[in-house]
């Protein structure tokens, strides 16, 4: 044992689970997986145009039902984890099944039966067929943090070195897909462009899922998932009592949720034409910003998750969650100044304002980097309330039960976008940047793109009052099911 556990469990009275930074750093790799899926699917509407001549009126319709199915899968699949047990663990089995199934439909997407005659039954059948791999993937990915360490000074780095992950991969992907690969298919979307792109992604999904099992390893045993009372399978009454019962997570969900729904709201292109293409007036300006961001906003999480060792999850995030208000309400007033004054298109040329909007964008995304860095580190502590409150170890219970509402409830993040510019004239057309800068245009677009992310954060402060799993209380946590765990040994 480290004499940083040493002294941490001396004060706390608790002996933490603590993992290795290789492990850590290896379980992370799961962005490997995740974001080179996330990339790939990104790419679904030019599938179903090229490959199965699907109209573009009919593809979002087809992608929304897809997202329902997928939301619907999260905690139907929390009954398959319950129920696996093989001589090579839980995880890593399910892992490699999940990769399976996942490759399988988007080979059989993108490849096998694009652009062979099929329409749409066979278009939706592949999406299905990826929906239920990936979930059974990322489902178990969620449950990794709480079974590598409970140790509240570590459980935050996990989250640090996923954020870096997630922002690395899809930067190289966009960097070898769209200037390495895309000139060599003839510079546009076409059959073999997708075909080509789609094994590559599916090789770095195959590498991510390969290192994590590696890194996980350790804690694929039958005793870390056991309980602390009868063991009794899955039941679905379990699923209703964790939601009805489990005082954090609802205080989470509302959290997460509302948080989500602005994130995905101001990250619409409609809400980055406004903002980028008719503001400012230059529409290359958001893809340098989110390059240069990306090393502060690393720097961020490192800071949120020293923080969220010291104070606790919960704490973090109220924390982080106020630096967040303030950061929006000031850039919010930084726009207003600008538009009234010398106008906001000055901000595409290099001077004092453009500088000013660099550095206020970094602070932004900076705090609300922070507050993801506290949520993977409090889901952790949420699924150790539910084995000192249940005394039933089913972390992906938990994790699908916040999926299911969190993805019901987000989908409406991009009718939330449309809606509101269609209040201000675009009821026929969609913005764009060489549309006029009108007062409608300026209001909604600070709207969208900050003031929906303040009252998110208003929601999570409310919702956060209601939950009393702070620092203290989860030592109280890991004392009571240490104890327990005790009695049940004798």
């Amino acid at each position: 044992m480290s004499r940083q556990h040493a002294a941490a469990s001396e004060i706390d009275g608790v002996q933490y689970r603590r993992a290795k930074l290789w492990q850590i750093i290896l379980i992370a790799f799961n962005a490997f997986n995740g974001m080179a899926m996330y990339f790939l699917i990104g790419l679904a509407s030019y599938s179903a145009s090229i490959g199965y001549g699907i109209a573009t009126v009919a593809v979002g319709g087809l992608l929304t039902f897809t997202r329902i199915f997928d939301a619907v899968t999260d905690p139907l699949l929390a009954f398959l984890y319950d129920r696996v047990n093989t001589p090579f663990g839980k995880v890593r089995p399910l892992l490699f099944l999940g990769w399976a199934i996942q490759s399988l439909g988007v080979l059989c997407m993108f490849n096998f039966f694009s652009s062979k005659g099929h329409g749409v039954i066979v278009f939706v059948a592949c999406y299905m067929l990826y929906v239920i791999g990936y979930t059974i993937v990322n489902m178990t990915a969620q449950t990794l943090p709480a079974l590598l360490t409970n140790d509240p000074k570590q459980r935050p780095t996990v989250g640090v070195w996923q954020t870096a992950f997630n922002y690395v991969v899809p930067m190289a992907l966009n960097v070898i897909v769209y200037t390495k690969m895309m000139p060599a298919f003839g510079g546009s979307f076409n059959q073999a462009f997708l075909n080509t792109v789609t094994w590559l992604c599916v090789a770095m999904s195959f590498v991510g899922v390969v290192l994590v099992a590696i890194g996980v390893s350790a804690y694929d045993k039958p005793e870390n998932f056991e309980g602390i009372g009868k063991r009794e399978h899955l039941k679905v009454k379990d699923m209703l009592n964790v939601l009805a019962h489990n005082k954090p997570l609802q205080s989470y969900i509302i959290s997460a949720s509302s948080d989500k729904i602005a994130q995905q709201a101001a990250s619409a292109s409609i809400v980055g034409t406004m903002l980028s293409g008719i503001l400012i007036g230059d529409m290359g300006l958001a893809t340098t910003l989110s390059v240069i961001g990306m090393f502060p906003s690393i720097i961020f999480a490192v800071i949120g998750a020293r923080y969220a060792g010291i104070h606790g999850n919960k704490e973090s995030i109220v924390t982080w969650t106020r630096y967040s208000i303030i950061a929006n309400l000031i850039m919010i007033l930084f726009f207003v100044i600008t538009y009234t004054t010398i106008g906001t298109t000055s901000i595409s040329h290099m001077g004092v304002t453009m500088i000013a909007y660099v550095a206020l964008t970094l602070i932004v995304n900076g705090t609300s980097m922070c507050v993801t860095t506290a949520n993977t580190g409090f889901m952790a502590d949420i699924i150790d309330f539910e084995l000192d409150r249940s005394g039933k170890y089913i972390p992906a219970v938990v994790t699908g039960t916040y999926s299911l509402v969190d993805k019901i409830v987000s989908s409406f993040s991009a009718a939330i976008a449309t809606g509101c510019v269609a209040l201000i004239g675009y009821t026929q057309t969609m913005p764009q940047p060489t549309d006029p800068s009108t007062p409608g245009v300026f209001w909604m677009t600070m709207f969208l793109r900050y003031g929906l992310a303040i009252i998110g954060f208003i929601c999570t402060l409310i919702a956060m009052r209601f939950c009393k799993l702070d620092k203290k209380e989860m030592v109280n946590v890991q004392k009571r099911i240490e104890e327990k765990k005790a009695e049940l040994a004798k």
